[in-house]
């Protein structure tokens, strides 16, 4: 008689031990920004020093890590976060978006970001630099908080109400600053404002003295696929200049659009 067995037992015995190592190296990474060594890999993680350096050596061939030279130390590459980056009938976001977000910067002296949503948090996915000297910079592949940013409101406002409620029932709403909608009541009020006037605004909700705008990006279904963000600081945005910004917001989330359905 043949007895079958755990299932628990079965994925153990479908787990590729080497596939989960190199898997744990990249998540462990990913904690630590600064780097570590092979041999703190091998600590960290309980595995030989010779298994972390050939998988190491692997990731850093294939472009999957950065090792500086300096301290031998390994830190992730956006190479994972390239190959995640959104397509929309065959066509890449970011390159259908970037003729439209150079325009925006070049109107408004401002930087300029392009934010997808990734699971319950945004994602910067493209940004264009300002041209004042004094300017709000972010980072391609940094993940925020979307109820606390005009981008990620202006995604969250067009989501189906299903959807929303779905995402609301999963994140736990928290305060960065005295204007961050931090309850749900308050946000749900902000998002009903953004759904009728088109835009969106951040009045220092995720960090203090920046102010931002930003307009949703709909594909063929009047989904939101992505935001478009323009960022300044307080005394360059105040909010008697949200209208006009907003609407040029709109006009090139609108371009994109174009682009993505041409």
């Amino acid at each position: 008689m043949t007895v079958a067995a755990p299932d628990s037992a079965l994925n153990d015995q479908a787990l590729s031990p080497s596939t989960d190592r190199t898997l744990a190296i990249l998540e462990l990474l990913s904690d630590h920004p600064g780097g570590l060594s092979v041999a703190d890999l091998s600590r960290r993680l309980g595995i030989s020093q010779n298994s972390a350096f050939r998988i190491t050596h692997t990731l850093h061939e294939r472009g999957y890590l950065h090792r500086r030279e300096s301290d031998k130390r390994f830190t992730l590459s956006n190479r994972l976060f390239d190959l995640s980056r959104p397509k929309i009938h065959d066509k890449s976001l970011v390159l259908c978006a970037h003729e439209a977000l150079r325009e925006l910067r070049d109107a408004t002296g401002e930087t300029v970001q392009l934010m997808v949503r990734s699971g319950t948090k945004g994602v910067v996915l493209e940004q264009v630099s300002g041209r004042h000297a004094v300017k709000v910079m972010g980072e391609v592949g940094l993940r925020v908080p979307l109820y606390s940013c005009a981008p990620g409101k202006a995604l969250l406002a067009a989501l189906p109400e299903p959807e929303l409620e779905d995402w609301l029932a999963v994140v736990t709403l928290k305060r960065f600053t005295e204007t961050t909608r931090a309850d749900r009541a308050a946000l749900l009020t902000d998002l009903a404002g953004i759904r009728a006037r088109g835009y969106a605004t951040d009045l220092a909700e995720g960090l203090a003295g920046i102010h931002c705008v930003a307009a949703a990006v709909f594909n063929a279904y009047a989904y939101p696929v992505a935001a478009v963000t323009v960022m300044a600081p307080i005394f360059r945005l105040p909010p008697e200049q949200f209208e006009p910004l907003g609407h040029q917001c709109r006009e090139a989330a609108d371009r994109i659009r174009e682009r993505l359905l041409a």
